[in-house]
């Protein structure tokens, strides 16, 4: 599997993005560093209403579309580890409309990397049977949005 240099992505404002800014670089567990790439952008979104919250996440994942197969056709490899776009779109699906506080910012994380990896149905369905860009994000959006029921859920019990 062919591992860019931060220097390519420097030069490739496609590889750049997909590899949420240099995180998917990280040689263990780049999902998830590519999830905490995600948390300070949330941060500044969260006080958004909640349509102009949303429709930053939708013109995320439909660049990610794109992003993410164009970086994979570049590496010549479906969806290379290191792409980490899908994750930082799944996590901001998460934190739709999550309470405000950094217990549910890290509630969110843990929840969004769980469904992430486990990969229940259709989660896994998705991952196996959909490729190029969307396939690349379908699954994380499925975990996203899997992961926001559950958050809102908890606040809805606590709350």
């Amino acid at each position: 599997m062919k591992q860019p240099a931060f220097s390519e992505l420097l030069r490739d404002p496609t590889l750049l993005l997909a590899f949420g800014f240099g995180s998917g670089l990280s040689p263990k567990a780049p999902g998830t560093f590519g999830t905490l790439a995600a948390i300070p952008f949330w941060w500044l979104m969260q006080g958004l209403p909640p349509l102009w919250y949303l429709a930053i996440v939708i013109v995320a994942a439909l660049v990610g579309f794109y992003l993410c197969g164009a970086a994979a056709e570049k590496l010549g490899v479906h969806d290379h580890g290191g792409i980490v776009w899908d994750e930082m779109v799944g996590y901001w699906l998460t934190m739709f409309m999550a309470p405000a506080g950094w217990g549910w910012a890290l509630y969110g994380f843990l929840l969004f990397r769980l469904f992430d990896i486990a990969k229940p149905q259709p989660i896994r369905w998705a991952d196996r049977r959909v490729h190029g860009g969307v396939g690349i994000m379908l699954d994380d959006i499925l975990a996203g949005i899997f992961a926001a029921l559950v958050l809102q859920l908890t606040a809805l019990v606590i709350g």
